[in-house]
């Protein structure tokens, strides 16, 4: 302990912490942290797209699909009404070469119908997976998701148009 002799001539204690060890440490990890950080974080580089609110346009030819699943098995409904996996592939088909008879040589990727899916919260990823690849061999391209935004969001998207 060091000892100071004041002005009075007693010897008093020192109260002054010696930071010098302090900052050393700090020093050291600061180094090891600078080198084992980016060893640590490996990343691709990406340009993620922007998002934003935007409404869905409904069109009388869209399908709308309504997945949800539980204790291992899935349940996907066209429309209201329930149909199994097989049903789905032939229905999808079946809409889709009718659009195409409909249409003929003057088909555009616009004049395609597109596949609106919702899918329940507490729904498997595998039942939402199957619908997707389902609706693909069926032909269809355009294949997406309804949300429902979080809450703020609408009135924000909706303020700044």
């Amino acid at each position: 302990m060091a000892i100071s002799t004041g002005g009075g001539g007693e010897d008093t204690p020192l109260s002054d912490i010696n930071t010098t060890p302090l900052v050393d440490v700090m020093l050291v990890l600061l180094i090891i942290f600078l080198i084992a950080v980016p060893v640590v974080i490996q990343t691709v580089d990406l340009q993620l797209p922007k998002v934003r609110f935007e409404p869905t346009t409904t069109k009388p030819e869209n399908i709308s699909l309504s997945v949800t699943g539980s204790e291992g098995r899935c349940q996907v409904y066209w429309n209201m009404t329930p149909i199994t996996s097989a049903e789905l592939l032939k229905r999808g088909a079946d809409k889709l070469k009718a659009v195409v008879d409909r249409l003929g040589s003057n088909i555009t990727p616009d004049d395609i119908p597109e596949v609106h899916i919702r899918g329940d919260v507490n729904t498997p990823y595998r039942c939402i997976g199957a619908t997707i690849y389902t609706m693909q061999s069926a032909g269809f391209v355009k294949v997406g998701f309804i949300s429902e935004p979080e809450p703020g969001v609408q009135a924000a998207a909706a303020a700044a148009q």
